[in-house]
């Protein structure tokens, strides 16, 4: 087991150091995220898709050289899949060799063998519980099952997880959890209460320019100011899907592949697949006009 999980002096700390790998955390966030480690506490985000949830995660463990372990979740995720499961083929491979060996094994202990940590196999949860210093991503909780939901309460509560044939699994040094709700259903107050919460809302103009920027240093600073607010404006319609800063960050490398240096109309309306995803939301942003150049900051 490895050692415990480095704690940052500070949240501001934390920011920096998430700057350091391009995740540009506004002190909200970076005040969460340093709770989260300090208290040992889940820190649940909820926010649109495309915000920078997972993202978070991700960087959370390169910033403090921590195990990334991603659970993603979806309708009908049981907590086996999420947990363990047995190597079947090698505990058969096993008895073919016993087998082959001519030992006359005892029932009991052969059994005991094949049930040892060795044939074991850790799913995420499990994981994450024996992996030290570790950072666990449940993401989009909000689309497992209330059953799953309830199961996750007690192994984050408990940091433990048992196994039948093994017994109680408990960490070390339990990871740092990172919880993402894109809303699709309300979570349980239950799992909510466990954790520190977060709402991560759309960056202001300024901030979406850094991260652009900071992701794309190869992109025009014009390049980067235009894409941002164009998306800051698309943000303002009726549509199905509003672009995130995960799109924004998309169209600015699409249009730089192109060789841009700017955003003009024709560029802006050949390149909106890279930014919108429904036909619907497509066609409204070209009937409002928004991707006129003299709509440019």
């Amino acid at each position: 087991m490895g050692s415990a999980f480095p704690v940052p002096e500070s949240p501001a700390a934390l920011a920096a150091a998430l700057a350091r790998t391009g995740y540009l955390a506004d002190d909200g966030l970076a005040t969460a995220g340093y709770l989260a480690i300090r208290l040992g506490r889940p820190v649940f985000l909820e926010g649109d898709a495309g915000v920078g949830k997972t993202s978070f995660a991700t960087a959370l463990a390169e910033a403090t050289g921590a195990t990334p372990i991603r659970l993603q979740c979806y309708e009908g995720l049981s907590a086996a899949q999420a947990l363990y499961d047995w190597d079947f083929p090698r505990q058969l491979l096993h008895l073919q060799a016993v087998r082959a060996a001519g030992q006359d094994a005892d029932p009991t202990a052969l059994e005991a063998e094949l049930y040892d940590r060795r044939f074991l196999l850790a799913r995420p949860l499990l994981a994450a519980l024996t992996t030290s210093p570790c950072v666990l991503l449940v993401d989009e909780i909000d689309r497992a099952d209330d059953e799953f939901e309830a199961y996750l309460l007690e192994v984050l509560a408990d940091a433990a997880v048992t196994v039948p044939e093994l017994g109680r699994i408990v960490a070390e040094h339990p990871p740092v959890t990172v919880l993402t709700s894109n809303r699709t259903r309300e979570v349980h107050d239950a799992l909510k209460r466990r954790c520190l919460y977060h709402w991560l809302d759309h960056p202001d103009l300024d901030r979406e320019i850094a991260i652009v920027r900071s992701r794309l240093p190869e992109v025009s600073a014009r390049l980067a100011e235009q894409v941002a607010a164009a998306t800051a404006r698309m943000r303002t319609l009726e549509l199905l899907k509003p672009p995130g800063v995960a799109e924004a960050i998309d169209w600015a490398a699409a249009l730089d592949t192109l060789g841009a240096t700017e955003l003009t109309a024709e560029l802006a309306s050949a390149t909106l697949g890279a930014v919108l995803k429904y036909r619907e939301d497509t066609e409204r942003v070209r009937a409002a006009a928004i991707l006129d150049p003299g709509t440019d900051p």
